[in-house]
Formats: structure tokens, sequence, C-alpha cells
């Protein structure tokens, strides 16, 4: 039985010890890691305003054009039902 409540002692000072440590450091790791994030975004967000500012004021570009469908026969718009107002 010694064996058994010092085993036990020794887990819940391990779990304790562990739990301890990981409150320190857990939160230093979430703060490098936003920076990280933030930094990053931010070099972008500054390389876009630097793409932007190159062209002179007034000018236009178009980056994205969508493609137009053809319009052709009613025939392939479907089935068209007639329909009577009940009252």
């Amino acid at each position: 039985m010694p064996y058994f409540l010092k085993f036990l002692i020794i887990s819940i000072l391990v779990f304790w010890a562990i739990r301890a440590l990981i409150r320190l450091i857990f939160p230093v790791m979430l703060k490098k890691a936003f920076s990280n994030m933030q930094n990053q975004t931010g070099g972008q967000q500054y390389q876009h305003q630097q793409q932007r500012s190159s062209k002179p004021e007034g000018s236009i570009s178009i980056d994205y054009m969508p493609k137009k469908e053809k319009k052709g026969n009613a025939d392939k718009l479907g089935d068209f039902v007639d329909y009577e107002e009940v009252k």
C-alpha cells in the first residue's frame, strides 16, 4: 500500500508541475505566434500599398473581367408554364 500512496503523490506533483509550466509557457508562445502573423500581414499590406502607389493618380486598371455569357435561343432557358390566378 505505501507504494501506491507514493506513486499517487508523485503523480499529482508531476501533473501539477506540468500544468504550472503550461500556464507559463503557453501565453508566451501565443504572443509570439500572433506577433509573427501580425508582422506577416503588415508586410503584405505594405507591399500592396506600394503596388497601388506605383500607378499615377487618375489611371484606371482592370484586374479581372468576367466572361460574358452568350445570349442565345429561348429554348435553352427551360420550360415555361402558363398559370391562372385562382381566387
